[in-house]
């Protein structure tokens, strides 16, 4: 397994700038050990085709919820067909799912946020880790003007919470209007729950259409008070000294 130290990284985050740059170096010194988390949101559409542009051959997942949009699976099979590539299905355990499923009930989350944790844990965090765990590198499509936790995050950088392999965020820097005027620009193929009102995209129960004026990620557990809503997938877990 490749491992990197922190000075490693923070050289990393002085001398790579953008999104091709960052892209390219972890093609030359992470591929095929490194795939792209998607949710098939935007941001995914974007750092999708920059990825292939520089490798046709890097390494796709989702996790499948079981509670996905249709949209979602049908911008699925868009880009499959369009760049002729694989995209890895993961699944969550059968028996975890079912054992929630008959204690709490279908709808669950929507009874505490204990529940809707709980959920995502099945649902994403536990297929998300037998992932990274074969892996020394992932991609996203985290953007640090998506939530007040996710704005100190860096391009690169290691994830504690996952055996400390490297975490790549090519587009941390990227504004909204950025990722539309690149779409529009490249003509490139997205969920269509975006032009619904889905600036940010998850699982069908979970997710609604922002109002003007909203957070861009208001309508992710819309239910829910507080500001710090997140799934467990991004959450930056610091090292044990």
């Amino acid at each position: 397994m490749t491992r990197f130290t922190q000075e490693q990284v923070d050289e990393l985050n002085s001398k790579i700038k953008t999104a091709q740059e960052a892209l390219q170096w972890t093609s030359d010194n992470l591929h095929p050990k490194v795939a792209k988390a998607s949710s098939f949101g935007a941001e995914d559409a974007v750092v999708m085709d920059m990825m292939l542009k520089i490798n046709p051959e890097f390494r796709f997942f989702t996790l499948d919820t079981g509670r996905l949009p249709q949209e979602t699976y049908d911008i699925m099979d868009v880009l499959r067909k369009k760049y002729n590539i694989t995209i890895e299905v993961l699944f969550p355990d059968t028996k975890e799912v079912e054992d929630m499923v008959k204690e709490k009930g279908l709808n669950l989350f929507y009874e505490s946020v204990e529940n809707r944790k709980l959920c995502c844990e099945i649902r994403k965090v536990h297929p998300m880790n037998k992932m990274l765990n074969t892996l020394d590198g992932w991609i996203t499509g985290l953007r640090q003007e998506q939530t007040k936790i996710r704005k100190d995050v860096t391009m690169f950088q290691l994830d504690h919470g996952h055996d400390g392999i490297l975490k790549i965020n090519p587009i941390i820097d990227w504004t909204w209007d950025q990722i539309q005027e690149h779409i529009k620009k490249y003509d490139l193929p997205y969920n269509s729950l975006l032009d619904k009102g889905y600036p940010s995209i998850g699982c069908e129960p979970c997710t609604r259409p922002i109002k003007s004026g909203e957070d861009i990620r208001a309508g992710r557990w819309w239910w829910e008070q507080g500001e710090h809503k997140e799934c467990g997938l991004h959450i930056e877990r610091k090292r044990a000294d």
